[in-house]
């Protein structure tokens, strides 16, 4: 009486295949194995595989080929880098600067505006005004042209230069003596021609009207630009065919010292530059106006 049974139940008899007494130890490692038989079932009773997580070496080649592929598409259809070879667009673009030039707004139709700084495909004959830099290093030489096939670096040997558009299709456009440069007789002051220079550099011309579709540049740089003045001999008359252009270059990129936005100068947003050009608007577009009035009231009396 009183002896006290360690392990005893109280209340009822042991359940059936009731193995031997186990210590705590014993008991947690049965817990464990039972919580991980359990969270590997699957509700049909049968087992299921834990997933292995891939590799990252494996992984790696395929976000590097998705980079690629944004890479090429971003290049194609929205931005490109692109390098200045020459001092032809000085002080506003440096010798080297890397620019980033807008191409996708042309695909929306938009066309070049004056003052807008815009890279072009050579249009014929301009070629050896601008020259071109690439490595003598085949290796350096792979890895530039690979680059710049996705848009990640600036082609060395890309056909295309820079300049500033001074007048549009139906412009006339001059520069006579030391200048200014007059665009439907409105003179326009300069103040990013490079200093020292005259806005008509050493080549002056009489007026030139521009056809439409087409546009007259010029370089910041007047005495070291050989842009539309010095191609007035060949067909286009110095103008560069708006279908050309590649788009508007909106910002020095690299180097980060050289970092700045490339905006319309003020001077072209003066009155009249716009409307010398187009001296029948108005009258189009009331006539575009009226013409629909007028058969809409001869309807309705009839």
């Amino acid at each position: 009486m009183g002896d006290l049974v360690i392990g005893a139940r109280s209340g009822g008899p042991e359940p059936e295949g009731e193995g031997p007494e186990l210590d705590g130890s014993d008991r947690s490692a049965q817990a464990a194995s039972a919580a991980s038989d359990s969270a590997e079932e699957t509700p049909e009773g049968g087992k299921k595989k834990q997933s292995k997580q891939r590799s990252f070496w494996k992984e790696l080649p395929i976000l590097v080929g998705i980079a690629l592929i944004l890479a090429l598409v971003i290049k194609t259809f929205f931005v490109q880098a692109f390098s200045i070879p020459s001092g032809s667009m000085q002080n506003t673009l440096q010798i080297g600067d890397r620019v980033l030039v807008d191409k996708l707004t042309p695909w929306f139709g938009a066309e070049p505006e004056r003052g807008e700084v815009v890279v072009f495909h050579d249009p014929g004959g301009w070629l050896s005004d601008e020259p071109t830099q690439q490595s003598n290093n085949a290796v350096v030489r792979g890895i530039q042209n690979g680059l710049s096939f996705i848009g990640l670096m600036p082609s060395a040997n890309e056909k295309d230069l820079i300049k500033r558009v001074i007048a549009v299709g139906g412009d006339t456009v001059e520069c006579q003596g030391s200048g200014p440069v007059k665009v439907n007789g409105i003179a326009l002051d300069e103040p990013y021609i490079f200093a020292g220079n005259t806005p008509c550099g050493d080549k002056p011309f009489e007026p030139v009207t521009v056809p439409q579709g087409r546009i007259w540049v010029m370089g910041d740089h007047r005495a070291d630009s050989l842009d539309s003045r010095f191609h007035q001999d060949q067909p286009g008359g110095g103008t560069v065919p708006v279908d050309n252009v590649v788009g508007r270059a909106f910002v020095v990129a690299w180097p980060i010292g050289n970092w700045a936005t490339l905006p319309v100068p003020d001077t072209f947003d003066q009155k009249g530059l716009a409307a010398a050009a187009l001296p029948y608007a108005p009258p189009a577009a009331g006539a575009a106006i009226a013409l629909p009035a007028v058969w809409l009231l001869r309807r309705k009396r009839s």
